[in-house]
């Protein structure tokens, strides 16, 4: 069972700093120097390499200048530098899979006031909602903890459309993917009582929603915060929606009496 620790342990720092300064893929050593100066003026900490050159190698000098911060400031710096422009394209690996164990191992130690530009109470309504749909609800879960920690990447994305497609998989008991389910939405709308201008329109903001995220699906590229606010919000009022009409439906003639 993993425990949340208080602290970041030395030897993760240690495999940060080894990462972020390698001496042909990570930061030059001025770069180390700006940056740890930065933090060390905002945050009022005396670091022991504020100048370059410096005497050591970039891996310890970066190491030990990451070491005076609190907890929660270590793991602000390692994130923010895992995403400077040096790293941007997305090619180093190492450091994309040291961003994922980061905020998978420490999320707890995150800056309490840097959560994200989310619609909070759509967020939260919308969790409620999937309440009754657990395998939905995990992967939208997951999607929500990825964007709060800035991993923004292909497979949140991924997450999300995979949340929706399981939920239509339950409501509408088939196991249709995404793009598939067109005939059956637009049945489950028009159940419902939903005009048939709607429902159209309905149906072509899940067909672009679909060739949008086709797209990332093909292509492991790393994703725009504005676009996937957007689509997060998207997706969580397709969610929403989608199961109120299948409650109504429910409570005024029963799931069982419309075919989908």
């Amino acid at each position: 069972m993993h425990i949340n620790l208080g602290h970041i342990p030395i030897p993760f720092l240690t495999y940060s700093a080894d990462i972020l300064a390698d001496t042909d893929k990570g930061l030059s050593g001025n770069e180390i120097v700006k940056q740890m100066s930065a933090y060390a003026v905002e945050y009022q900490v005396n670091i022991p390499f504020a100048q370059y050159p410096f005497d050591v190698n970039k891996r310890t000098a970066l190491f030990e200048n990451i070491k005076p911060f609190s907890s929660t400031l270590q793991f602000k710096i390692i994130r923010d530098l895992c995403e400077h422009r040096k790293f941007v394209s997305g090619e180093n690996q190492e450091v994309k899979a040291l961003k994922v164990k980061l905020v998978s191992q420490f999320a707890h130690l995150a800056p309490k006031d840097e959560f994200s530009k989310l619609n909070e109470t759509l967020i939260e309504e919308t969790r409620h909602w999937l309440n009754e749909y657990p395998k939905s609800l995990e992967l939208y879960t997951t999607a929500i903890h990825k964007y709060k920690h800035r991993i923004f990447t292909r497979n949140l994305i991924d997450d999300l459309r995979l949340s929706l497609e399981l939920l239509l998989k339950s409501i509408f008991k088939n196991d249709k993917s995404l793009e598939n389910q067109m005939s059956s939405l637009g049945l489950f709308v028009e159940s419902a009582g939903g005009s048939v201008q709607f429902s159209n329109m309905f149906m072509k903001l899940i067909d672009y929603y679909t060739k949008y995220q086709n797209t990332y699906i093909k292509h492991d590229d790393a994703v725009n915060e504005d676009e996937t606010e957007f689509v997060f919000e998207l997706t969580s009022s397709f969610m929403r929606y989608v199961i109120r009409l299948n409650t109504k439906i429910a409570g005024s003639q029963g799931f069982s009496n419309v075919s989908f």
